[in-house]
């Protein structure tokens, strides 16, 4: 049976966040098999326990899977405290469930954000131990050669974490910038940009472009679609 913490069940349910259920069990507007439950980390049976919001009955939604080419400028979490544009500005009016980014894009990077509200294929998904590998196309300062390319390589350590880009081609220059492919099997928090940075290396633009075999391609900015099945099933093999 599939058990978990009632908060937890309400995002599987596609119906809210988990951040977003805590409030609403706190604020007593949830029943668990007819009687007001008060405990975010209330055991529930997904498949068996009749849970309601605000006397509605919540019946598990269809899972949904989506592209999404997040522009500049918009934050991933669904609510920000600072009041910031989050990428579900993008997706209002669309009749979607409730959905979770699978991994982050910081604020001032763009490019091929995944999300789903199917919370067990987005863990596969960002597995460390997936390896999966995951392709950014960053604009930067400087005209950049084989020198800077072995120098990201053997990599730098900031804050204790050991940051290498042992993959990393110059895909072509202009004047003043140099573009560059990067690809990582593992990502930390800001790790492209931290490497450059801690060369001097100011990041432009830096553009997710491919998720494993999955490719942003000709997606519009700010645009969004549905995964296909065979895009679903293969990136978790």
């Amino acid at each position: 049976m599939n058990r978990t913490g009632l908060a937890r069940a309400l995002s599987k349910l596609g119906f809210c966040s988990r951040s977003q259920g805590f409030e609403l069990i706190r604020a007593g507007r949830v029943r668990l098999n007819g009687r007001v439950c008060m405990n975010p980390e209330q055991p529930v049976l997904l498949d068996k326990d009749d849970v309601r919001v605000d006397g509605a009955s919540l019946a598990a939604a269809a899972p949904v899977y989506l592209m999404l080419n997040k522009p500049r400028g918009l934050v991933t979490t669904a609510r920000d405290e600072q009041g910031r544009d989050t990428i579900f500005s993008l997706l209002k009016g669309a009749g979607l469930p409730h959905l979770g980014p699978v991994g982050r894009l910081d604020k001032a990077s763009e490019g091929l954000l995944l999300l789903t509200n199917d919370t067990s294929w987005a863990h596969r998904v960002t597995d460390p131990a997936s390896h999966l590998p995951k392709t950014y196309h960053a604009q930067t300062t400087g005209l950049l050669g084989e020198a800077a390319l072995t120098r990201f390589a053997a990599g730098i350590r900031d804050d204790g974490e050991r940051l290498r880009l042992p993959d990393a081609r110059v895909l072509r220059q202009g004047e003043k910038n140099t573009w560059l492919e990067i690809v990582l099997t593992e990502g930390r928090n800001r790790h492209i940009r931290r490497v450059l940075e801690a060369f001097g290396i100011e990041v432009l633009r830096l553009v997710r472009v491919a998720v494993g075999p999955l490719v942003l391609g000709e997606l519009a900015k700010g645009g969004w679609r549905h995964l296909t099945t065979q895009e679903v099933s293969i990136l978790e093999n």
